[in-house]
């Protein structure tokens, strides 16, 4: 099927579906790995910027809609760049909701200056799923990904992900498992269009398989 331009601001943008890398390189900044899941956790929560609510007119949950606020022709101008540095109730994500931290948003300009890209990488072979501990394996993949909704600022569904206690009674009831998979009866997460890689489900499974020790 033909790629499908999009018309961003009468520029138009080929939307080309991501292939991940062979070789992941340190200096590039990949969008499904780390751009997409920043921006949906922290962006795109119900009453902000997913595809119900899409407040101010702008939808944050995919590549084609972030694409749009993003110019790598001149990336510090771009809307995406700009929110996360204004102040007070212009400020995105709005409070109570963390600020993006200094490396996040060095990410974010990053990648828009690097052409802001629907890549991706995958470094699957060297998925170490022996090793695993909720400290090093577990919790940095909910922090990247789900805590943006999941934190004690921002519950969604009532529920706390940046805790050890939290995460294994979900863990244990089988929803943490069932939402990540995008398991039939579970709501997927961290949302019905992106999904976690291979190698961060198939950590997370093992932890729980193991006993979710607080390691």
């Amino acid at each position: 099927m033909a790629n499908q331009p999009v018309i961003v601001d009468t520029t138009t943008i080929p939307i080309i579906p991501s292939t991940p890398a062979v070789n992941c390189s340190p200096d590039t900044i990949y969008f499904q790995q780390s751009v997409l899941p920043l921006i949906t956790s922290n962006c795109a929560m119900s009453g902000c910027h997913d595809a119900i609510s899409h407040r101010d007119g702008v939808i944050l949950t995919d590549y084609t809609n972030i694409r749009r606020e993003a110019n790598p022709a001149s990336p510090t101008s771009s809307d995406l760049y700009k929110c996360l540095n204004e102040t007070g109730e212009d400020r995105m994500p709005p409070a109570p909701a963390a600020a993006f931290n200094p490396t996040q948003k060095v990410l974010v300009l990053k990648w828009i200056q690097q052409g802001a890209k629907n890549n991706s990488c995958s470094n699957t072979a060297n998925c170490d799923t022996v090793n695993v501990t909720y400290s090093a394996s577990v919790a940095p993949v909910l922090k990247t990904y789900c805590v943006g909704c999941h934190s004690a600022a921002s519950p969604s569904a009532g529920i706390d992900l940046s805790t050890y206690a939290v995460v294994k009674v979900q863990a244990a009831n089988g929803r943490l498992v069932g939402s990540i998979t995008h398991a039939v009866g579970y709501k997927p997460m961290p949302s019905a269009t992106s999904k976690l890689g291979s190698c961060e489900i198939n950590q997370i499974q093992a932890w729980v398989t193991k006993g979710m020790l607080n390691n």
